[in-house]
C-alpha cells in the first residue's frame, strides 16, 4: 500500500533533504509544497496521510497551516519541523494544529523516519477503527430494523457454555 505524505517548506533544500531522508522507506508517495497556500491545495487533491510542516514560512505560518489543515483534513496526520524552536510556537502547534510530533531542526534522520512511520500506522489504524465503527452501526441498525419486523428475535438463549439454545419449531 502506498502512503502519501505531504513536506511543506518554504526552502527548495529542505525539501529536497526530507525526501532523501525518506527515499527507501516503506512505500512512501511524497509531495511538496512551498507554502502553507500551495500545502492546502495539494491537501485538497491528493488523499494525503501525513503532512510535515516547518514554522517560519512568508505568507503563512506553520502553525496556521496546519490548524487549517486539521479543520479541513481531520484525519491527516501532522508534524512540525521548526529551525526556530521556542515553547510558544510549539504549544501554539500542538494546541490549534493538534501535532503528532514536533522537531527541531536539523533533525535527526532515525528519528524522523521511526515517527513518520509512526504516524503512518496511526492513520491506517484510526482509519480502520472508523470503518469497523462504521460497520457495527450499520449491523446495530439492521438488528433493530429486524427486532422491529420481528420482535424478540435479536434475543437469543445460551447454556452455561455459551452455546445458542434455538427454539423448537413445531411442525419439523
Amino acid at each position: 500500500m502506498e502512503h502519501s505524505i505531504l513536506i511543506v517548506d518554504d526552502d527548495p533544500g529542505v525539501l529536497s533533504a526530507l525526501k532523501r531522508s525518506l527515499s527507501g522507506e516503506e512505500s512512501y508517495r511524497i509531495y511538496t509544497a512551498g507554502s502553507g497556500v500551495e500545502g492546502l491545495a495539494v491537501l485538497k487533491d491528493h488523499n494525503i496521510k501525513l503532512v510535515i510542516s516547518d514554522e517560519k514560512m512568508p505568507g503563512m505560518a506553520g502553525t496556521e497551516f496546519l490548524s487549517a489543515a486539521r479543520r479541513l483534513f481531520p484525519d491527516t496526520v501532522r508534524i512540525m519541523l521548526t529551525g526556530h524552536a521556542s515553547i510558544e510556537s510549539a504549544m501554539k502547534a500542538i494546541n490549534n494544529g493538534e501535532i503528532y510530533r514536533f522537531f527541531a531542526k536539523p533533525w535527526d534522520d532515525i528519528e524522523l523516519k521511526l515517527s513518520v512511520r509512526s504516524a503512518v500506522e496511526k492513520y491506517d489504524l484510526e482509519a480502520e477503527n472508523r470503518r469497523l465503527l462504521k460497520t457495527v452501526r450499520r449491523q446495530a441498525a439492521e438488528l433493530e430494523e429486524l427486532e422491529k419486523m420481528h420482535p424478540g428475535i435479536t434475543r437469543l438463549k445460551k447454556d452455561e457454555e455459551g452455546n445458542l439454545i434455538l427454539p423448537e419449531i413445531s411442525g419439523i
